[in-house]
């Protein structure tokens, strides 16, 4: 059995847009749909059943938890739903190369060391996919969660409010010995509601939120250079967005809490699945002992585009692959570990030979959940 968990506040036509497309899903073996209302001002009127069966039922916040309310709706879930399917009120499954019910049956026979399986997430407004996560850290408008896990680790951390909670979240199922894993056939819309976003206070959570789970999880020889990158990272986003007194307040936000965040660094091999490392490393070795190149160039840079610099740097120390610009290269490498931006750039870049730095994105059409 199978839990739909969302959050909402203050959106109830977005809300019930979501619930018609859920009704319409096959969903073998049945299953509810748990809305947490993030104190609404208006009470929730939902329907009691969608059109193919699921049960629904709204757990009312008497504040806004932000994505923490899943946890209270989580709680609510029957003890028979043995994976949450996490959604935002206005991202929701679709029925795309494969059948949902195959994407379920799916989820039913992975090994149990498989804590998360990620969807691939497209934003139909604008003809792109998410652009956030890494090869194992999720997005919370799409992802399947299994119940125990989830549980074991204590779901969301309430005090990240919205925003970089999912890498808290990833960061305590690797270290209970998880792993998140990748299904292209499991597809998810996002339709991304732009009305009412505040990119000032937006840029305070990412740069405040960031800066928290690097001092939490980097290894104390990453720790002070991961929190500069996340300074300049987040700097160039809120230039970008216009929003650079939400990214002063989260810095100093961050620089006034860091001390108080709990401190659990992950080991090297870890670590290195976190930040995307690892799967750059396995993605780039394979693609030079498949077919072996000598000059390479890093196109579209993104999230953690670091580690596909590190790992490119050291196909080159031990192959002499040289790096160029892209006119000149044999070889493209994107500059994103995003599973997005990478499924997205190798759609863009028809025409050259283009690698991209996960093997699961690489093979993403075969239909095979891959890690």
């Amino acid at each position: 059995m199978i839990a739909f968990v969302l959050p909402t506040r203050n959106r109830p036509e977005r809300l019930a847009g979501t619930l018609e497309a859920l009704g319409a899903l096959t969903v073998p073996g049945g299953g509810e749909v748990l809305i947490a209302d993030n104190a609404s001002e208006q009470a929730l009127r939902v329907p009691p059943l969608l059109a193919n069966g699921l049960r629904t039922r709204v757990v009312r916040l008497e504040h806004n938890a932000g994505a923490a309310a899943r946890n209270a709706a989580a709680r609510a879930a029957s003890p028979n739903s043995r994976w949450l399917i996490m959604l935002d009120d206005d991202s929701h499954p679709v029925e795309a190369a494969e059948p949902f019910a195959v994407t379920i049956n799916r989820l039913a026979s992975l090994p149990p060391d498989v804590a998360a399986v990620s969807a691939d997430i497209l934003l139909p407004r604008h003809n792109a996919r998410e652009s956030g996560g890494l090869p194992e850290v999720f997005v919370g408008c799409g992802v399947a969660i299994r119940r125990a896990a989830f549980d074991a680790v204590g779901g969301y951390d309430p005090s990240f409010g919205y925003y970089v909670e999912e890498y808290d979240l990833a960061a305590r199922l690797l270290l209970s010995g998880h792993r998140v894993a990748f299904d292209p056939s499991f597809v998810v819309h996002h339709h991304k509601v732009e009305t009412g976003r505040d990119m000032e206070l937006i840029l305070e959570r990412l740069t405040r939120n960031n800066a928290w789970v690097m001092q939490r999880y980097a290894p104390e020889g990453d720790r002070r250079r991961m929190l500069r990158e996340q300074r300049r990272r987040y700097r160039a986003v809120a230039e970008k967005e216009r929003a650079l007194g939400g990214y002063m307040r989260g810095l100093a936000l961050a620089r006034r809490t860091l001390q108080a965040q709990p401190r659990r660094p992950m080991p090297r091999e870890i670590w290195d699945r976190f930040t995307g490392l690892a799967h750059a490393r396995a993605a780039l070795g394979a693609a030079h002992r498949e077919r072996p190149f000598r000059s390479a160039a890093i196109i579209e840079p993104g999230k953690n585009c670091w580690a596909v610099e590190q790992a490119l740097s050291e196909v080159g120390e031990c192959s002499g692959v040289e790096w160029t610009t892209a006119d000149r290269a044999e070889v493209l490498v994107i500059g994103s570990l995003s599973p997005g931006p990478m499924l997205d750039a190798l759609a863009r870049w028809g025409g050259r030979r283009v690698v991209a730095p996960w093997l699961a994105v690489c093979g993403a059409r075969t239909g095979r959940i891959a890690a």
